[in-house]
C-alpha cells in the first residue's frame, strides 16, 4: 500500500488567472504528474517583485501528488508557465485517508505499456 509511505505532495501554486491554471492543471493531470488539480478561485496577491510592491488578483490552485513526481512536475511548471517566478511550494500530506492517498500514487505512476 502506497498509503503508509507518507510520500503524498500537496503543490500550492498561483496563476494569473483561472483559464491559465486550468491550462496548467489539465497538462499536469494529462502527464500523470498530478492525480488531481483544484483551482480555488481568485485571490488578492500583494507581494515585492524588482523593488516594487504590487497588488494583484491571482488564482491558487492546488495539486495532489507523489514525492517522486514533484521534480518532473515543477520542471513542467516552470516550462509553461507565464511568470518568470511561478509560486510553487510542495508540502508533505501529513496523513488522511488511505484510499485516497492510495490513489493518488496509482494517478501519478506512468502508464505501463505492454
Amino acid at each position: 500500500m502506497a498509503s503508509t509511505d507518507g510520500d503524498a505532495r500537496i503543490v500550492y501554486m498561483t496563476a494569473p488567472g483561472a483559464d491559465e491554471a486550468a491550462r496548467i492543471g489539465r497538462l499536469l493531470v494529462e502527464r500523470r504528474l498530478a492525480a488531481c488539480v483544484n483551482i480555488l478561485g481568485p485571490i488578492r496577491s500583494i507581494y515585492s517583485w524588482q523593488g516594487a510592491i504590487h497588488d494583484e488578483a491571482e488564482t491558487a490552485f492546488i495539486a495532489k501528488t507523489w514525492a517522486d513526481r514533484l521534480e518532473a512536475l515543477t520542471r513542467t511548471v516552470r516550462e509553461v508557465h507565464p511568470y518568470d517566478v511561478p509560486c510553487i511550494v510542495a508540502l508533505p500530506a501529513a496523513g488522511g485517508s488511505a484510499p485516497f492517498l492510495d490513489w493518488i500514487h496509482e494517478q501519478t505512476r506512468p502508464f505501463m505499456t505492454a
